[in-house]
C-alpha cells in the first residue's frame, strides 16, 4: 500500500509540473516520462480523475491527443470578502474569513504587529481593523516577530490601497487568496526573499449603522428578528456589504418594555450615492413589518463614536430618556431618525456601536468613554 501511495504521490507531483510548464500534460507525455506503458498511465489518469486530482480539458480528436490538467487540492481561497470604510483618515478594514482558526491567527498577529492599526478585533469570523491613512514600519518573519503586517494604508480617488507584509502561510494568502475575495478589486505583490509585500485595493466605502426598537407588542414579533432580517435585505442591494449584527439591552426599568428591553443595531459598507436609498428601504421595511406603531428606527454614517453620543448610549441603559431629548441629540450628531417612541432605544443602539458583546448585554457595565 505504502509502494502504491508513493507512485501516485510521484506521478500526481509529475502531472502538476507539467501543467504549470506546458498548461497540461498528454497520456503519453506521462507514460515516456517515467517509462510506464500508455494503457499504465491511462490507468492512473482515470483513478486521478475519480479522485477529482485532475480534470479532462480538451478530448481528444483524430490525431490530437486529449490533454488533462492537474488540479490542487489546496482551497482557491479561505478570504470570503475584504472590503474598507473610511472618514476622512480614519479606515476600518473588514476581512471576512471562511475559517475562524484562520481568522483568530490574523487577529492575533495584525494586533502584535501594530503597523499602521490601531485596533484589531474579531466579530465571529469577520476581522476588523481601525487604522490611520499613511505608514508604520513593522517587522515580520520568524517567530517571535508577527507573521504579517499592514504597514500602511493609502487612499488614491475612490480607492483605499493597504499594503501588507507577510511571511510563511499570510504570505501565501497574500499572493493566491486575497485577489479572489468578494470585494478586492486588485492585489499588486513582490518578494524580497521569505518576505511578501503586497497593495491590496479596495473601494473607500462609508459605514452604515442603523438601529432599530420597539418594533414588537405583548403577543407577536420580536426587535432581533425584524433587524436581522432587514440586515438580509438591504445586503442583497447592488454594492451593498452587509457586516454585522447586534443585540443591546437597555434600562430594563422601562415599564412598557416587552422582554427585557432589548433593541438591535444591523451594519452595512455602502457608496455615498447609496445611502439615501438605504434609509428609504429600512423606513419602508421596518414600518411594514413592524407588529407595533411605536417602532423606531435610527440611522448613522460613519466611522466617528463622539463622546457626547457614547454619553446618551450610557444615559439610555440607566434611565428613562425622552423623544424631544433622542431628537435633539440626533439632529446634533446628524443621525436620521424615524417612527415613534422606538426612537429613543433605536438612537441607543447606534450610540453604542463598537463596544463589546459583554457591553452590549449587560447594562451594568460601564460604557467606556472614547471616540476612537
Amino acid at each position: 500500500m505504502v509502494g502504491v501511495l508513493e507512485k501516485r504521490n510521484k506521478i500526481l507531483s509529475l502531472m502538476r509540473r507539467i501543467t504549470l510548464e506546458d498548461g497540461y500534460f498528454t497520456i503519453s507525455g506521462i507514460a515516456d516520462s517515467i517509462d510506464i506503458p500508455r494503457s499504465t498511465a491511462q490507468d492512473w489518469i482515470n483513478r486521478l480523475i475519480e479522485d477529482e486530482c485532475i480534470i479532462l480539458d480538451s478530448p481528444g480528436k483524430g490525431r490530437e491527443p486529449a490533454h488533462y490538467i492537474a488540479r490542487s487540492s489546496l482551497p482557491q481561497t479561505i478570504c470570503k470578502r475584504i472590503f474598507t470604510t473610511c472618514d476622512d483618515n480614519l479606515i476600518e478594514i473588514y476581512h471576512e474569513c471562511m475559517s475562524s482558526g484562520c481568522a483568530s491567527f490574523c487577529k492575533h498577529h495584525h494586533g502584535r504587529a501594530g503597523g499602521a492599526l490601531t485596533s484589531v478585533r474579531r466579530d465571529g469570523t469577520l476581522l476588523r481593523e481601525r487604522g490611520l491613512l499613511g505608514g508604520m514600519p513593522a517587522e515580520v518573519g520568524i517567530s517571535p516577530l508577527p507573521a504579517v503586517s499592514v504597514v500602511s494604508i493609502r487612499r488614491e480617488g475612490d480607492q483605499i490601497i493597504q499594503t501588507i507584509r507577510s511571511f510563511g502561510g499570510p504570505a501565501y494568502s497574500l499572493t493566491e487568496m486575497m485577489s479572489r475575495a468578494k470585494g478586492v478589486l486588485d492585489v499588486r505583490t513582490h518578494r524580497r526573499g521569505n518576505i511578501v509585500e503586497g497593495d491590496v485595493y479596495t473601494k473607500a466605502l462609508r459605514l452604515v449603522a442603523i438601529g432599530v426598537d420597539d418594533t414588537d407588542s405583548d403577543g407577536d414579533g420580536a426587535t432581533f428578528a425584524l433587524a436581522y432580517a432587514l440586515l438580509e435585505r438591504l445586503g442583497k442591494m447592488d454594492g451593498v456589504m452587509p457586516i454585522a449584527h447586534h443585540v443591546a439591552m437597555l434600562w430594563p426599568g422601562i415599564e412598557e418594555k416587552t422582554a427585557g428591553n432589548s433593541c438591535s443595531l444591523i451594519e452595512f459598507a455602502a457608496e455615498e450615492d447609496q445611502i439615501q436609498e438605504i434609509i428609504d428601504a429600512a423606513v419602508s421595511f421596518v414600518a411594514g413589518e413592524s407588529a407595533s406603531p411605536e417602532w423606531g428606527i435610527a440611522v448613522k454614517v460613519g466611522l466617528s463614536r463622539p463622546t457626547a453620543l457614547r454619553s446618551y448610549g450610557a444615559q439610555v441603559r440607566s434611565e428613562r430618556i425622552s423623544i424631544e431629548d433622542a431628537k435633539t441629540m440626533a439632529e446634533e450628531h446628524g443621525i436620521h431618525l424615524a417612527g415613534g417612541r422606538g426612537v429613543i432605544g433605536a438612537l441607543g443602539a447606534v450610540s453604542l456601536h463598537g463596544c463589546g458583546e459583554e457591553i452590549l448585554l449587560n447594562p451594568g457595565i460601564p460604557v467606556p468613554d472614547y471616540n476612537s
